[in-house]
C-alpha cells in the first residue's frame, strides 16, 4: 500500500517533508514489488472542493486543502505512478481503509499481509496500520519509505507501530525478501 503524492515533495506546499528520503524508498519498494509480481495498492486523499466531505480531519488540519479535487499538489509523482492494473482507493481519512473497500479487496484477493509505505508516518501510514491489525492483516511499515514532517513524529509513530499493531521493518529487508533473498 503506497499513499504518496506531489503535496509531500513540493516546496511551499504547506505539507512539503523537506526530503525525498520517503520518496526513494517508495520508489524501490514498489519497483521491487511489480519485480516479484506482488500487488500494488495505491491510496490517495481527495476532497470535494472546500472540504464537504472531509469532516473533522479536514477542519482540524488546514493544509488538506491541498487534497482538494483539481489542486495539482494531490496529484501523483512522476516517479511514483500506478500502472492501469494496480488498485487505486480513494480515500477522505487518514486510513485506507476508512469508508473504502480496501478490507473487501484484500479478504476477496486472499491477501493477510499488507505492507505499507508513503506520508505521513504519523497520520495516514500508522491509521492504515492500526485498521490493517483491526481487520486482522498483519501490518508490515517500511521505516524508510515512510517520512513526516517533524523526525520526532516519524520515530515516534514507527515506534506505536511495531510496539502494538504490526511490524516496522527496514527497506532493504523488504526489498531481500520480494526478490527471494
Amino acid at each position: 500500500m503506497v499513499d504518496m503524492c506531489q503535496a509531500y515533495f513540493t516546496a511551499g506546499s504547506p505539507l512539503d517533508l523537506g526530503s525525498t528520503v520517503a520518496l526513494d524508498g517508495c520508489v524501490a519498494l514498489v519497483e521491487s514489488a511489480r519485480r516479484a509480481s506482488i500487488p500494488v495498492l495505491w491510496s490517495r486523499v481527495e476532497f470535494e472542493k472546500g472540504g464537504a466531505d472531509g469532516g473533522v480531519f479536514y477542519r482540524k488540519v488546514a493544509a488538506l486543502a491541498s487534497f482538494d479535487a483539481g489542486n495539482p499538489l494531490g496529484h501523483w509523482l512522476p516517479a511514483l505512478v500506478p500502472n492501469p492494473d494496480e488498485t487505486v482507493i480513494t480515500k477522505q481519512g487518514a486510513s485506507a481503509f476508512f469508508g473504502t473497500k480496501l478490507a473487501d479487496h484484500l479478504q476477496a484477493g486472499g491477501i493477510d499481509t499488507l505492507i505499507i509505505a508513503g506520508v505521513s508516518t504519523s497520520g495516514c501510514v500508522r491509521a492504515t496500520a492500526v485498521d490493517a491489525c483491526q481487520h486482522n492483516v498483519v501490518p508490515i511499515v517500511v521505516a524508510d519509505a515512510c517520512g513526516d514532517r517533524a523526525e520526532a513524529t516519524h520515530q515516534s509513530a514507527l515506534f506505536d507501530v511495531d510496539a502494538k499493531y504490526g511490524d516496522v521493518v527496514a527497506l532493504a529487508e523488504v526489498v531481500a525478501h520480494l526478490s527471494g533473498g
